[in-house]
């Protein structure tokens, strides 16, 4: 059992947010592991019902450790990730759908791998980040010791192509890497490495495989299989990238049995929203990927510490990725930040069978995500109680034209303790539950509009910690065929060179300020025949970077 007596160095008082920062003599201070799969339906699972795939190791853990049967996350990835790690939803943190510039989550949120590290531990992520490419907003920004990642959305997006799932270019501590192999054996390879150079002192694992987000590209011995089942292609090659999860996650284990860790590690395995296609099996779920459907927002969550918590567990009450990080943070003896807006809840107490009544039936989980980056009032909304389910505009995550609210909203109401499918829609008999779940969505929404306005994380120019900044197409505000810029703020003022590659456009690029002060200075268009200028920058000064294509 490893126990503290005293916080040192970075574990004193962290930029004045932290509140118990300083750890008890007896508290008890696990291994913390996090493995968030990408695109794993709750019903790509053998445990959950599955005939197909096989998921042996990720089934025994299930059944060995605590299962949460309604465990929520946000419809797509990008807002996933924001409130695991910050404890807050996604729009409080910068961060508002996947891309078109709406997945950079703001410098100064706290994150638990910024908590941890203070605290002590040694702090490690090892697969996909998508919260931002650029300072401050990398991992190695927001509290990340070891960072091997890709960037982008997924491999061989933006500044990562040409890459593929195989021998992946990938980014150690921001510096490009060649690598060998398959993406999730390479990233399950570097949190082993990292587990074993820091098994000594505690540490943070987060493992955000993307796998198995499309493409489905997977080697032929886990494909195979399932092909000889008579599934599809595409469900083949999904299954098998689900299959090579496994067998990496059951190394994982064996691992930290080797290393006499098991004990004294808390392992959580989650997903980060429902998967995507038809032909597949769905347990009984309705929806999937960007929907707020069961389907596309309830997903497994296992855990393990045995050390200190019984096994054999399935817990009912509702529980969402806002969780993770206070669950965390209230094992660990540490106080989350005191000058913003924390979501969620410990979960320890479920996890120790001493249920709060703050996790009982009335508690409430809120969940809305659609493209463009301006939220819109019920818009693809869910409100969920541990009996109702209220859904607004339902399966309209990609109508960025849509005038929302529109009077009345369509609104649907479900029964999940008796319609867990969602097959049955009760709001025009029960128009009760209808008013108060809308009253409180309505509240919801006034609170995180009122955080930042929903305005997306900013890049930095000028930075130490950045010399070379490559702005790629999938952060701007545009679309996938034309660019309309980046925001960006001017940390040092003083002469940049800056070079657009446009591949094949030729339209015409540009600086421009955005104060409406005055101008950047020595701001001109930059054509094919004039590739390269150096605006003069002033500090301090916010502006876009504009291009209206850029790579």
């Amino acid at each position: 059992m490893r126990r503290v007596t005293l916080a040192r160095g970075r574990a004193a008082l962290m930029f004045g947010l932290l509140a118990g920062t300083v750890i008890a003599a007896d508290q008890v201070r696990p291994n913390v592991i996090v493995v968030l799969t990408d695109d794993q339906a709750f019903g790509d699972l053998g445990i959950h019902g599955n005939p197909h795939v096989r998921t042996p190791h990720l089934d025994r853990f299930a059944r060995e450790g605590t299962q949460f049967s309604r465990f929520y996350v946000s419809p797509v990835c990008s807002p996933t990730r924001a409130s695991l790690l910050t404890g807050r939803y996604h729009y409080r943190t910068g961060v508002l759908h996947t891309s078109r510039g709406g997945a950079k989550m703001h410098g100064d949120e706290v994150t638990l791998a910024e908590l941890l590290r203070a605290a002590g531990y040694h702090t490690g992520i090892f697969g996909k980040w998508h919260l931002g490419d650029n300072y401050p907003m990398r991992p190695t920004d927001q509290g990340f010791d070891r960072a091997l990642i890709h960037k982008s959305g997924g491999i061989n997006q933006g500044p990562d192509a040409p890459s593929s799932y195989f021998n992946p270019r990938l980014w150690a501590n921001n510096e490009p890497k060649e690598t060998t192999g398959y993406c999730t054996d390479i990233f399950f390879t570097a949190a082993l490495d990292f587990i074993e150079q820091n098994r000594r002192q505690p540490f943070l694992v987060y493992l955000p495989t993307n796998a198995p987000h499309a493409p489905l590209d997977v080697s032929p011995q886990y494909r195979d299989r399932y092909r000889a089942m008579g599934l599809p292609e595409d469900t083949a090659r999904l299954y098998g990238m689900v299959e090579n999860i496994d067998d990496n996650f059951g190394r994982l284990l064996a691992r930290l049995d080797q290393l006499g860790l098991r004990e004294q590690t808390m392992v959580i395995f989650l997903s980060d929203n429902g998967g995507t296609g038809e032909r597949r099996y769905d347990a009984g779920l309705r929806g999937s990927k960007s929907s707020v459907y069961e389907g596309g927002i309830r997903v497994p969550f296992f855990v393990q510490w045995p050390e200190r918590l019984k096994g054999g567990r399935t817990v009912d009450r509702i529980a969402a990725h806002v969780d993770i990080m206070p669950t965390v943070l209230d094992i660990v003896g540490l106080g989350a930040p005191q000058d913003r807006v924390i979501d969620g809840v410990s979960l320890l107490p479920l996890l120790t069978e001493r249920t709060p009544a703050h996790a009982g039936p009335e508690r409430l989980l809120f969940f809305q995500c659609h493209r463009g980056l301006a939220p819109k009032r019920y818009q693809n909304f869910a409100v969920v109680s541990q009996r109702y389910k209220l859904i607004g505009h339902p399966g309209t995550f990609g109508r960025e034209d849509m005038d929302a609210p529109s009077p009345p909203p369509p609104l649907e109401l479900y029964d999940l303790a008796s319609d867990p499918g969602e097959k049955q829609d009760l709001a025009s008999r029960r128009p009760g539950a209808v008013a108060d779940l809308r009253r409180d969505y309505e509240a919801w929404f006034e609170s995180v509009a009122a955080s930042r306005g929903f305005a997306p994380g900013v890049i930095h120019i000028g930075s130490g910690a950045e010399p070379r900044v490559h702005l790629s197409r999938y952060q701007d505000g545009g679309y996938p065929e034309i660019s309309t810029g980046w925001k960006v703020k001017v940390l040092a003022g003083g002469r940049y060179a800056v070079t657009f590659d446009r591949g094949e456009h030729q339209a015409p690029a540009s600086l421009q300020s955005g104060d409406g002060v005055s101008p950047l200075h020595c701001i001109r268009p930059c054509f094919p025949q004039d590739p390269f200028f150096d605006p003069i920058l002033a500090a301090g000064r916010r502006g876009h970077l504009v291009s209206q294509s850029v790579s």
